[in-house]
């Protein structure tokens, strides 16, 4: 069976280092782009199977791993809750994702959301518990496993890591979750792994990334098999770019788009058709939001990828559209089904204009700053 490359989405609560344990894996710096050093749109980059070789080597010699992906598509989401909408995008395109966990503060508000996201959409997860080099007594080392990693510890350091693990534990199966550090599961269909990492250091990341190819290709099989034939995928969101105008970043999960096919998508008004005038996508390892380089123009995109699409009428492209290559075969049927998608986020509202309440704020201003 051919398997595409499956789409990986990278969730968790604020500041716990999900843009930083990318950017350990990438070698990029996107994060210190960002305003704040926050991540504020959803990005996406694709990982070549050479750079998990690289990586993991010594682990994929010494176990004899064979890996028959030919990569990773990398999508990062915000972890603010201002950006909950964000962030159920990007569940909703993933086959697989990692949730991260800070390792002192356990699950958190965001944390809980997003589990809530993967459960509902049925995609299945593994847990970065991050931070490890801020654990207590944790001596960090040069090397991108954490088995190495851990074997150089005390047995004070290990035992406090245990704890936090079954802090973890326990407080997931509350959620109907059976998690387990990785290392101790035989069957990863029964049990969410857990993989203590540091993104400062890169520790724990070649375990990471092979649990990930592993489970994609053994237990995954059927979902990210390739598919030829016209593309189907998801607006991300629309931007304005100098000399192109409105694009769009989506993502193609399936099939293939190229350049000058009809695609359809939704708008507030219905679902319009247009022409795709241009594909354009970042190189490997750099990112959709901010490329190092100038975007490389593509006649045709193979799912699965990230890509931006130069095209008319796009101004009003909803993101989270669902987005398709359509012929004069499946056009109705095609129309049809994102009408069906998209009222399922449809509402009324009986007030006109924005609503703000910001009671809360101001009485904690007054009670703690007035106050005083």
């Amino acid at each position: 069976m051919k398997l595409r490359q499956p789409i990986l989405t990278v969730l968790g609560h604020v500041n716990v280092g999900k843009t930083t344990l990318l950017d350990k894996i990438r070698g990029t710096a996107v994060q210190l782009k960002e305003a704040g050093g926050m991540t504020q749109h959803i990005g996406a980059s694709f990982l070549p199977i050479q750079v998990i070789y690289n990586i993991a080597k010594n682990l994929i010699e010494k176990y004899k791993i064979h890996l028959n992906i030919s990569g990773i598509l990398l999508i990062d989401t915000p972890g603010h809750e201002v950006f909950t909408n964000l962030r159920m995008r990007g569940g909703s395109v993933a086959d697989m994702a990692i949730l991260v966990v800070d390792i002192n503060k356990g699950l958190e508000r965001q944390t809980y959301e997003s589990i809530d996201i993967l459960k509902s959409r049925n995609v299945p997860f593994i847990i970065a518990l991050n931070k490890l080099d801020k654990l207590e007594g944790w001596v960090p080392t040069n090397t991108y496993s954490f088995l190495e990693s851990l074997s150089l510890q005390d047995e004070r350091t290990k035992e406090r890591l245990d704890y936090r693990i079954y802090d973890l534990v326990s407080k997931l199966l509350r959620l109907g979750i059976n998690a387990e550090r990785f290392d101790r599961i035989r069957d990863f269909s029964k049990y969410t792994a857990i993989i203590p990492t540091s993104a400062i250091y890169g520790i724990g990341i070649a375990e990471l990334l092979l649990l990930v190819a592993g489970i994609c290709q053994n237990y995954l099989k059927s979902r990210i098999a390739y598919t030829e034939g016209p593309a189907s995928g998801v607006i991300l969101d629309v931007k304005q770019e100098t000399g192109l105008g409105t694009t769009v970043n989506a993502i193609i999960f399936n099939g293939i788009i190229r350049k000058n096919d009809i695609i359809a998508f939704a708008t507030k008004t219905g679902v319009i058709t247009t022409k795709v005038r241009a594909l354009l996508m970042p190189k490997p390892l750099e990112e959709m939001r901010a490329p190092e380089d100038k975007f490389l123009s593509v006649e045709e995109v193979v799912a699965s990828a990230g890509v931006k699409i130069v095209a008319d009428n796009l101004d009003e492209a909803l993101g989270g559209s669902p987005l398709f290559v359509v012929t004069e075969e499946n056009k109705e049927a095609i129309l049809n089904k994102i009408k069906e998608e998209i009222s399922v986020f449809k509402f009324k509202m009986d007030k006109e204009g924005l609503i703000i309440k910001a009671y809360r704020c101001w009485r904690w201003w007054i009670d703690n700053c007035i106050g005083r």
